[in-house]
Protein backbone atom coordinates (compact mmCIF):
# COMPACT_ATOMS: atom_id res chain seq x y z
CA UNK A 1 0.00 0.00 0.00
CA UNK A 2 2.88 2.77 0.42
CA UNK A 3 6.09 2.94 -2.34
CA UNK A 4 8.85 0.66 -1.10
CA UNK A 5 12.31 0.95 -0.57
CA UNK A 6 13.27 1.31 -4.51
CA UNK A 7 11.08 3.60 -4.71
CA UNK A 8 12.20 5.58 -1.67
CA UNK A 9 16.19 5.50 -2.91
CA UNK A 10 15.55 5.95 -6.14
CA UNK A 11 13.08 9.11 -6.08
CA UNK A 12 16.20 10.30 -3.59
CA UNK A 13 18.73 10.08 -6.03
CA UNK A 14 16.80 11.17 -8.80
CA UNK A 15 16.17 15.02 -6.40
CA UNK A 16 20.16 14.97 -5.54
CA UNK A 17 20.88 15.39 -9.29
CA UNK A 18 18.26 17.08 -10.50
CA UNK A 19 16.84 19.80 -8.01
CA UNK A 20 19.83 19.82 -5.61
CA UNK A 21 22.15 19.92 -8.30
CA UNK A 22 24.38 17.48 -6.60
CA UNK A 23 27.80 17.09 -8.02
CA UNK A 24 29.70 15.31 -5.36
CA UNK A 25 27.71 12.92 -3.99
CA UNK A 26 28.98 10.54 -1.04
CA UNK A 27 27.16 7.49 -0.08
CA UNK A 28 27.29 5.84 3.49
CA UNK A 29 25.39 2.85 4.61
CA UNK A 30 24.73 0.80 7.94
CA UNK A 31 25.16 -2.51 6.30
CA UNK A 32 21.16 -3.42 7.74
CA UNK A 33 19.36 -4.45 4.99
CA UNK A 34 16.96 -1.39 4.98
CA UNK A 35 20.63 1.20 5.36
CA UNK A 36 22.19 -0.52 2.58
CA UNK A 37 19.22 -1.67 0.26
CA UNK A 38 17.75 2.05 0.18
CA UNK A 39 21.49 3.96 -0.25
CA UNK A 40 21.89 1.20 -3.26
CA UNK A 41 19.02 2.40 -4.67
CA UNK A 42 19.76 6.10 -4.21
CA UNK A 43 22.85 4.99 -5.80
CA UNK A 44 22.11 3.69 -8.69
CA UNK A 45 19.39 6.43 -9.60
CA UNK A 46 21.85 9.14 -8.98
CA UNK A 47 23.91 7.41 -11.90
CA UNK A 48 20.66 6.83 -14.34
CA UNK A 49 19.82 10.71 -13.73
CA UNK A 50 23.72 11.60 -15.25
CA UNK A 51 25.62 12.22 -11.88
CA UNK A 52 28.01 10.74 -9.58
CA UNK A 53 28.87 8.69 -7.01
CA UNK A 54 32.42 10.77 -5.57
CA UNK A 55 32.28 8.24 -2.50
CA UNK A 56 30.90 5.01 -0.61
CA UNK A 57 31.51 4.80 3.08
CA UNK A 58 29.78 1.91 5.54
CA UNK A 59 29.68 1.74 9.13
CA UNK A 60 27.65 0.09 11.54
CA UNK A 61 23.40 0.98 12.86
CA UNK A 62 25.50 1.12 16.44
CA UNK A 63 28.74 3.40 15.74
CA UNK A 64 28.96 6.71 17.22
CA UNK A 65 32.53 7.84 16.17
CA UNK A 66 32.26 8.33 12.38
CA UNK A 67 35.51 10.57 11.86
CA UNK A 68 37.10 8.24 9.73
CA UNK A 69 34.51 7.81 7.20
CA UNK A 70 33.98 11.12 7.64
CA UNK A 71 37.64 12.85 6.55
CA UNK A 72 37.37 10.13 3.56
CA UNK A 73 34.49 11.85 2.07
CA UNK A 74 35.80 15.04 3.20
CA UNK A 75 38.89 15.06 0.77
CA UNK A 76 36.20 14.63 -2.27
CA UNK A 77 34.43 17.92 -1.30
CA UNK A 78 30.78 16.60 -0.94
CA UNK A 79 27.54 18.95 -1.68
CA UNK A 80 25.77 16.14 -0.68
CA UNK A 81 25.79 13.15 1.77
CA UNK A 82 22.96 10.54 1.77
CA UNK A 83 23.33 7.96 4.56
CA UNK A 84 21.05 4.77 4.42
CA UNK A 85 19.86 4.00 8.34
CA UNK A 86 17.94 5.43 11.11
CA UNK A 87 17.95 8.42 12.88
CA UNK A 88 19.85 6.98 16.11
CA UNK A 89 23.25 7.19 14.01
CA UNK A 90 22.01 10.07 11.44
CA UNK A 91 21.64 12.68 14.53
CA UNK A 92 25.26 12.06 16.00
CA UNK A 93 27.06 12.14 12.12
CA UNK A 94 25.35 15.59 11.33
CA UNK A 95 27.07 16.91 14.51
CA UNK A 96 30.56 15.22 13.14
CA UNK A 97 30.11 16.52 9.93
CA UNK A 98 29.96 19.85 11.34
CA UNK A 99 33.09 19.73 13.47
CA UNK A 100 34.68 18.56 10.38
CA UNK A 101 33.01 21.27 7.94
CA UNK A 102 31.05 19.36 5.82
CA UNK A 103 29.06 21.59 4.01
CA UNK A 104 26.88 19.30 2.50
CA UNK A 105 23.17 18.86 2.30
CA UNK A 106 22.24 15.39 4.24
CA UNK A 107 19.98 13.21 2.66
CA UNK A 108 17.78 10.07 4.07
CA UNK A 109 14.86 8.00 4.08
CA UNK A 110 11.90 7.25 6.10
CA UNK A 111 14.81 5.86 8.93
CA UNK A 112 15.71 9.56 9.71
CA UNK A 113 13.06 11.63 8.81
CA UNK A 114 12.12 11.85 12.54
CA UNK A 115 10.66 14.54 15.32
CA UNK A 116 14.03 13.48 17.18
CA UNK A 117 16.26 14.14 14.33
CA UNK A 118 17.09 17.52 15.75
CA UNK A 119 17.77 16.67 18.56
CA UNK A 120 20.04 13.51 17.89
CA UNK A 121 22.38 16.39 15.82
CA UNK A 122 22.12 18.54 18.88
CA UNK A 123 21.91 21.64 17.23
CA UNK A 124 24.48 21.32 14.12
CA UNK A 125 21.66 21.17 11.86
CA UNK A 126 21.25 24.01 9.20
CA UNK A 127 18.01 25.39 8.37
CA UNK A 128 16.77 23.14 4.82
CA UNK A 129 20.39 21.39 5.47
CA UNK A 130 18.47 17.70 5.75
CA UNK A 131 16.39 16.64 3.40
CA UNK A 132 14.26 13.36 3.52
CA UNK A 133 12.11 11.13 2.40
CA UNK A 134 8.58 8.79 3.92
CA UNK A 135 6.81 6.67 1.69
CA UNK A 136 2.75 8.15 1.50
CA UNK A 137 1.28 11.38 1.02
CA UNK A 138 -2.17 13.13 -0.70
CA UNK A 139 -2.23 16.47 -2.28
CA UNK A 140 -4.63 18.63 -4.26
CA UNK A 141 -8.23 17.34 -4.25
CA UNK A 142 -7.23 14.30 -2.34
CA UNK A 143 -6.43 16.19 0.60
CA UNK A 144 -9.89 16.75 1.70
CA UNK A 145 -10.71 12.83 2.00
CA UNK A 146 -7.72 12.42 3.97
CA UNK A 147 -8.26 15.53 6.30
CA UNK A 148 -12.12 13.56 6.58
CA UNK A 149 -10.47 10.50 7.84
CA UNK A 150 -8.22 12.28 10.06
CA UNK A 151 -11.56 13.82 11.90
CA UNK A 152 -13.09 10.84 11.58
CA UNK A 153 -10.28 8.87 12.82
CA UNK A 154 -10.00 11.25 15.96
CA UNK A 155 -13.64 11.33 16.65
CA UNK A 156 -13.93 7.57 16.94
CA UNK A 157 -10.36 6.59 19.11
CA UNK A 158 -9.73 9.95 20.45
CA UNK A 159 -6.14 10.07 19.36
CA UNK A 160 -4.68 11.32 16.26
CA UNK A 161 -3.70 9.45 13.03
CA UNK A 162 -0.44 7.44 13.55
CA UNK A 163 1.04 7.83 9.80
CA UNK A 164 0.32 4.60 8.27
CA UNK A 165 -3.37 4.17 9.45
CA UNK A 166 -4.98 5.50 6.48
CA UNK A 167 -3.17 3.26 4.35
CA UNK A 168 -3.87 0.29 6.44
CA UNK A 169 -7.72 1.42 5.90
CA UNK A 170 -7.84 1.57 2.46
CA UNK A 171 -5.97 -2.01 2.20
CA UNK A 172 -8.83 -3.68 4.38
CA UNK A 173 -11.74 -1.81 2.15
CA UNK A 174 -9.28 -2.75 -0.94
CA UNK A 175 -9.58 -6.54 0.46
CA UNK A 176 -12.76 -6.15 1.12
CA UNK A 177 -13.61 -5.05 -2.18
CA UNK A 178 -12.08 -7.92 -3.73
CA UNK A 179 -14.20 -10.32 -1.54
CA UNK A 180 -17.36 -8.79 -2.88
CA UNK A 181 -16.39 -8.72 -6.62
CA UNK A 182 -15.32 -12.48 -5.43
CA UNK A 183 -18.58 -13.46 -4.02
CA UNK A 184 -15.91 -14.66 -1.22
CA UNK A 185 -13.90 -14.99 1.63
CA UNK A 186 -11.77 -17.50 0.77
CA UNK A 187 -7.86 -16.46 0.05
CA UNK A 188 -8.00 -19.29 -3.39
CA UNK A 189 -10.74 -17.15 -4.71
CA UNK A 190 -10.49 -13.75 -3.70
CA UNK A 191 -6.77 -12.83 -3.92
CA UNK A 192 -6.98 -13.29 -7.93
CA UNK A 193 -9.52 -10.72 -8.06
CA UNK A 194 -6.95 -8.26 -5.35
CA UNK A 195 -3.80 -8.30 -7.32
CA UNK A 196 -5.94 -7.22 -10.39
CA UNK A 197 -7.57 -4.21 -8.36
CA UNK A 198 -7.26 -1.23 -10.76
CA UNK A 199 -8.78 2.44 -10.31
CA UNK A 200 -9.99 1.95 -6.25
CA UNK A 201 -10.63 4.95 -4.97
CA UNK A 202 -9.08 4.63 -1.61
CA UNK A 203 -8.71 7.78 1.28
CA UNK A 204 -4.93 7.93 0.00
CA UNK A 205 -5.27 7.99 -3.61
CA UNK A 206 -5.94 5.76 -6.76
CA UNK A 207 -5.22 2.14 -6.03
CA UNK A 208 -3.71 -0.49 -8.59
CA UNK A 209 -1.05 -2.81 -8.11
CA UNK A 210 2.59 -3.55 -10.41
CA UNK A 211 3.02 -7.36 -11.62
CA UNK A 212 4.83 -7.92 -8.33
CA UNK A 213 2.08 -6.60 -6.16
CA UNK A 214 3.27 -3.11 -5.42
CA UNK A 215 1.49 0.23 -4.72
CA UNK A 216 1.44 1.44 -8.41
CA UNK A 217 2.67 5.10 -8.78
CA UNK A 218 3.02 5.13 -5.15
CA UNK A 219 3.81 9.08 -3.31
CA UNK A 220 6.24 9.72 -1.21
CA UNK A 221 6.59 12.98 0.47
CA UNK A 222 9.62 15.37 1.24
CA UNK A 223 10.62 16.88 4.00
CA UNK A 224 13.19 19.42 5.63
CA UNK A 225 13.70 21.25 8.68
CA UNK A 226 13.65 24.36 9.53
CA UNK A 227 13.98 26.00 13.61
CA UNK A 228 14.60 22.36 14.42
CA UNK A 229 10.70 21.17 12.72
CA UNK A 230 9.91 19.24 9.96
CA UNK A 231 8.53 20.90 7.00
CA UNK A 232 7.08 19.69 4.26
CA UNK A 233 8.62 20.49 0.45
CA UNK A 234 6.61 18.32 -1.60
CA UNK A 235 4.69 14.99 -2.56
CA UNK A 236 6.61 13.33 -5.47
CA UNK A 237 5.72 10.05 -7.19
Amino acid sequence: MVADDVHLGGTLGRYAVKELKGKSIAVIDDRTAYGQGVAEEFAKAVKASGGAIAEQQFTTDKATDFTAILTAIKAKKPDVVFYGGMDAVAGPMIRQMKQLGINAKFMGGDGICSGELPKLAAGAMADGQVVCAEAGGVEGEQKAGMDKFRADFKKKFGADVQIYAPYVYDATMVMVDAMVKAGSAEPAKYLPVLAKTSGYKGVTGTIAFDEKGDIKNGALTLFTYKGEKREQIAVVR
